[in-house]
């Protein structure tokens, strides 16, 4: 090799080197830029209770791909639903407010409507925020934060009396820019949606199942196919409702169901606190139902699943934070009760699992999140604490989630109140020991319920008259505290 070729060799080796490293410099740049402002897929489902998930061993559920994004994250198996029904769930979620401050302090519904009870459009919510900072903003699937109005649109779960469903105009939607959605319907194989741009007269009526067909467009969401769904470049934040394991159970693909073939009741249900022999409503279902509730849980992991492989095989899984929960529970059969709004466990507890690979360490914790905790801590997580509304009543776990460490809260708050009646109804807290409620009523006494969670897992017995030094300090140093936080006035009722 000539010396002018040894030199020109030495200067393009050179130049190329400095090339790479050049482009690797860039690489962690843009990696560093791409994790103070990570994408976040908030994925929820309906109904599906905190026992419900395989690798807890609770419920015999069947629930791979969530037991394995469990491996890979934060799972925090004491998380609960303040008020365990859709609508006040889903607006303290996106207001990060307590039901007395965000106004929505039962379900949406024609019937709720004359007390204002909706989203309200003057609140901040998390997603306005997110809008703002330039993200890209989608929502999939069930919202149920808007009252029905007159005349009611067209819709199973609509009458001339009566509404459920309802559309949601583009200026209520709180910065999310691609919407496929609906307020509430529970044809889960044949469901129907608003999509960005239709008007309230208009629908996608699909026949599909939903978790299957939401997961389908989360996907193409997630890939940004043909552009078409976000802005390409900008960060994202992507919601998908999933309405299963919600009523009717039958409705759910046989494959589904076929996995726990061969199964009965009684290998099925295994809280003592069901009654398997009884002829009440609840008992009845519990037997002709838990093996479809199990199977849209089993569906529900399934598209859950196809959501997770989508952002990791983008490449999108270390700047993209990915939350599974649910908006409540569901008792189906234990204590005789059907469905949820109440302060048992498996109406209470959620799962609530995140992942943040590099960032969040993988292990199992008891931390008890509240839902109004889930905006701040989200926010602060994706380097937004600073734009946290002062408005906001949920407090951030961002220190905990990332090192395990830092204040923890001693209870969560439990309410229902009647509709028109703020004042009254039921208040309690759930700490790591105890459920205390305590249900006020016109005209009626006052009745006090204390379950040992510990002692009683099952809460089979109320032993408040036993314990009443424990009614006394959890009243005092937690309920009341509690109420005078949320401004709630049922103190003074």
């Amino acid at each position: 090799m000539s010396r002018r070729t040894r030199r020109e060799f030495m200067r393009s080796t050179f130049a190329a080197g400095s090339a790479m490293a050049l482009a690797r410099a860039g690489a962690r740049a843009q990696a560093k830029g791409a994790a103070a402002r990570p994408n976040l897929v908030f994925v929820m489902a309906d109904q599906m209770r905190g026992q419900a998930l395989g690798f807890l061993k609770e419920d015999p559920a069947l629930t791979p791909n969530l037991d394995r994004f469990a491996a890979e994250g934060l799972a925090l198996v004491q998380a609960a639903s303040n008020y365990p029904v859709c609508s006040p769930y889903r607006g303290m979620l996106m207001t990060g407010k307590y039901p007395h401050a965000n106004k929505v302090l039962s379900n949406c519904t024609s019937a709720t409507a004359p007390y204002g009870c909706q989203l309200q459009e003057s609140d901040r919510c998390w997603s306005d925020v997110l809008h703002d900072k330039g993200y890209s903003l989608g929502y999939i699937g069930k919202w149920h934060l808007d009252s029905p109005h007159e005349p009611y649109v067209e819709s199973y779960n609509n009458s001339a009396k009566f509404a459920w469903n309802e559309w949601c105009p583009p200026r209520r939607r709180h910065g999310f820019d691609f919407w496929y959605a609906y307020g509430t319907f529970d044809r889960h194989m044949t469901p129907e949606y608003w999509s960005t741009d239709m008007t309230r007269d208009q629908r996608v009526k699909v026949k599909q199942w939903g978790p299957e067909h939401e997961a389908d467009l989360a996907v193409k969401y997630i890939r940004n196919e043909g552009g078409r769904y976000r802005k390409a470049g900008a960060p994202f934040a992507l919601v998908v409702s999933f309405n299963p394991p919600h009523t009717p159970y039958g409705q759910v693909p046989q494959k589904y169901a076929d996995r726990y073939a061969g199964k009965t009741y009684q290998d099925l249900i295994n809280r003592p606190n069901v009654d398997l022999a009884g002829t009440a409503r609840a008992a009845r279902e519990a037997r002709g139902q838990i093996r479809n509730y199990f199977a849209m849980v089993t569906g529900v992991d399934d598209q859950f699943g196809r959501i997770v492989r989508a952002i990791d095989q983008a490449g999108l899984g270390a700047d993209t934070i990915v939350v599974f929960t649910s908006d409540h529970g569901n008792c189906i059969g234990s204590h005789n009760h059907s469905t949820k709004n109440v302060h048992w466990e498996e109406s209470m507890r959620v799962p609530f699992l995140v992942r943040w690979p590099g960032k969040i360490p993988p292990r199992r914790d008891d931390l008890l999140i509240s839902t109004p905790d889930i905006y701040p801590t989200l926010l602060e997580l994706m380097g937004f604490a600073g734009d946290i509304p002062g408005s906001v009543q949920g407090v951030s776990h961002a220190g905990a989630f990332l090192t395990g460490k830092g204040p923890r809260p001693t209870s969560q708050l439990y309410l229902w109140v009647p509709p028109g009646k703020p004042a009254w109804g039921r208040r309690g807290v759930r700490t790591h020991r105890y459920t205390l409620v305590i249900s006020k009523a016109e005209g009626r006494p006052v009745e006090t319920v204390l379950h040992d969670n510990v002692a009683d897992p099952y809460q089979l017995r109320n032993i408040a008259a036993e314990k009443p030094e424990a009614v006394r300090q959890l009243v005092e140093s937690e309920l009341t505290p509690w109420l005078r936080k949320t401004g709630d006035p049922w103190l003074s009722s």
